[in-house]
């Protein structure tokens, strides 16, 4: 079933993604050369409970952790680990979902560590954009496919990605994942037509490699993660968005250059 949020609602889940987003800021400058991952597994926890929130991600059944820290290859779901240090050249995902007094709140940011490759570098800019481009046919009379149509033809036609097919977008409050499904892919003009006051995540995960398969990996003896099947980078970035009269409105914006026209 698909929750339609009041205004009320939409707000307090922006007082949560500002949690979020304000997590991912300090990461930035967090973030470099010789850091652990279970460093920011404790930084982003001790922000998020610092602030009021609580980490959503505690109560999946048969997840332990507060993040999902996703190194290089790892495309998603990969638990921050004791021992791994981030080293100059990788990129790292970072993922986690905030419940501030019951609002709910997703964002995942890929953010690169110390100077990274050319096309490194290309493969992050391509999926950032490319969530934008999902999030430009948020709008109220569109359908899910049209969102999908504008990320898969912009990372496959255009930029010669992959585009991730098994892990895709969602609806998100009062729970954390429910309908409607947001693929990040598809046919324009088909699939569920978007209504005012949905609520959705929108979360392109790109491999560099032009393959988008995925396979899984077992991280913990209960948690499978996911990797590329070619052992290319894989980035990923999303936002909560509200879907409103005005047009699609971001809820976890960090960004002011490229989330103004949302706010």
């Amino acid at each position: 079933m698909i929750s339609l949020k009041s205004p009320r609602e939409i707000e307090a889940m922006k007082t949560s993604g500002a949690v979020i987003a304000g997590m991912h800021n300090e990461l930035k400058d967090f973030i470099k050369p010789g850091v652990e991952s279970w460093a920011i597994e404790v930084f982003c926890r001790n922000y998020i409970e610092s602030h009021g929130g609580y980490c959503e991600q505690l109560d999946v059944p048969g997840y332990k952790w507060a993040t999902c820290v996703a190194i290089n290859d790892y495309v998603c779901h990969a638990i921050p680990r004791h021992g791994v240090f981030l080293k100059e050249g990788d990129i790292v995902t970072v993922d986690t979902v905030v419940n501030l007094d019951g609002a709910m709140s997703d964002s995942a940011w890929t953010f690169t560590v110390g100077e990274v490759s050319a096309e490194t570098q290309r493969l992050v800019d391509a999926t950032k954009k490319a969530l934008y481009l999902g999030i430009d046919q948020a709008v109220v009379g569109n359908r899910i496919g049209d969102i999908g149509a504008a990320i898969q033809g912009y990372i496959e036609d255009e930029m010669g990605f992959g585009d991730v097919r098994e892990y895709i977008g969602h609806g998100i409050g009062p729970t954390m994942h429910e309908d409607p499904a947001v693929p990040h892919y598809g046919t324009a003009g088909k699939g569920l037509r978007l209504k005012e006051g949905m609520t959705i995540t929108i979360e392109p995960m790109v491999n560099a490699g032009g393959d988008w398969r995925t396979a899984p990996i077992q991280e913990d003896e209960e948690w499978d993660a996911a990797k590329t099947t070619d052992g290319s980078y894989s980035a990923q970035f999303e936002h909560t968005i509200a879907i409103t009269k005005e047009g699609p409105k971001i809820l976890t914006s960090q960004d002011a250059v490229f989330d103004a026209k949302y706010l």
